[in-house]
């Protein structure tokens, strides 16, 4: 014989229940927005010939300085510079932060033909070579990325390429739609999504000085929201040609002597410098569920604007704070336990 016994829930205890399920989803869904999100890769060229994250580092341990003179196949110093800087069309500062062997591109190696290989920017080309080694860095392989969700943010800011060609009396007057591919900042991040056979979002951000950091900050919105399930992200800049650095020295923005000298009662400007970076990103939960190797965690990051101020190209140093302090929130992170600070300073 068995006893069957049924048990009423009260529309109390549905309604309790219905609650404490809303409760969990909203804090699963204010965590997704604030998850940390994993550095798995690294890829990098910068002056000094610190070309992986490991020479880079050395290169930072060991204090090695890296400016140099404008080497002369960017452009003649000597038909530039003028120590004084009220000199109009020149320069008053020789050095900066250069790379090596620009020039050099195995455009095979990525599907691309010789000829179009002669109308991409460089900066397009060490996009293309550092984005493979971060992948490579972080253990992920490129063919198995085909039709994945993986989104492609990078910073860049230069069409000095474009102009310089344009400018080639032994250029073929013939413009073709490599010229154009090759050096729209917009093809910067769609050619890379297009050799890996990527399908998420792909964008190039300007924004000068902060541009990297805004494609960082922006890969890891797109991850939380899970428009992408990986993310490439970084910037590139390179110096080719004299009228940038002509511009700012009519500005005074420049420090003569080519050093940076941030927070230095002697400080009298900044250097220009090249440069590629690029970092493979993952939402923390998959980086670790995956086992891949997590170098670092990006907790919060914030976007601003200075607004209106005194000048269009003088910080606003109540704009910057709140920035900082928002980033902070959004990292969970108290101000007392922050132990190392990192800067980018104009000078």
């Amino acid at each position: 014989m068995s006893t069957k016994t049924t048990q009423s829930v009260s529309p109390i205890q549905r309604a309790l229940k219905a609650v404490e399920n809303m409760q969990r989803q909203l804090e699963a869904l204010n965590y997704s927005r604030r998850e940390p999100i994993a550095i798995i890769g690294m890829g990098c060229r910068f002056p000094g010939q610190a070309n992986t994250p490991e020479q880079f580092w050395t290169l930072l341990h060991n204090g090695v300085e890296s400016l140099t003179e404008v080497p002369s196949e960017r452009w003649n110093i000597d038909d530039y510079y003028d120590q004084n800087p009220e000199t109009p069309g020149k320069v008053y500062t020789k050095t900066g932060g250069f790379l090596d062997n620009v020039d050099q591109f195995d455009p095979q190696f990525f599907g691309i033909s010789p000829k179009e290989a002669l109308s991409l920017d460089p900066q397009q080309r060490l996009l293309l070579e550092v984005s493979w080694e971060a992948l490579e860095h972080a253990g992920q392989a490129s063919q198995k990325l085909s039709d994945s969700l993986t989104g492609i943010f990078i910073g860049i800011t230069n069409l000095e390429y474009g102009r310089l060609r344009s400018a080639n009396p032994n250029q073929d007057k013939q413009l073709s739609l490599y010229d154009a591919t090759g050096s729209g900042l917009c093809s910067a991040s769609g050619r890379l999504s297009f050799v890996l056979g990527l399908q998420g979002p792909s964008m190039s951000i300007d924004t000068a000085c902060s541009s990297s950091l805004v494609a960082i900050h922006l890969a890891c919105q797109s991850l939380r929201t899970q428009e992408c399930n990986l993310a490439m992200a970084g910037g590139v800049h390179l110096n080719l040609s004299p009228e940038p650095t002509i511009c700012l020295s009519r500005a005074k923005a420049l420090s003569p002597d080519g050093r940076c000298k941030t927070f230095d009662a002697s400080a009298d400007g900044f250097s220009k410098g090249e440069g590629c970076g690029v970092v493979i990103l993952k939402r923390l939960s998959d980086a670790i569920a995956d086992g891949d190797r997590i170098w670092a965690v990006l907790r919060g990051s914030a976007v601003n604007h200075d607004g209106a101020g005194s000048g269009f190209t003088v910080p606003n140093q109540i704009a910057q704070e709140k920035l900082i302090r928002q980033a902070l929130t959004n990292a969970g992170v108290d101000p007392t336990q922050v132990s190392y600070v990192e800067t980018h300073g104009t000078g």
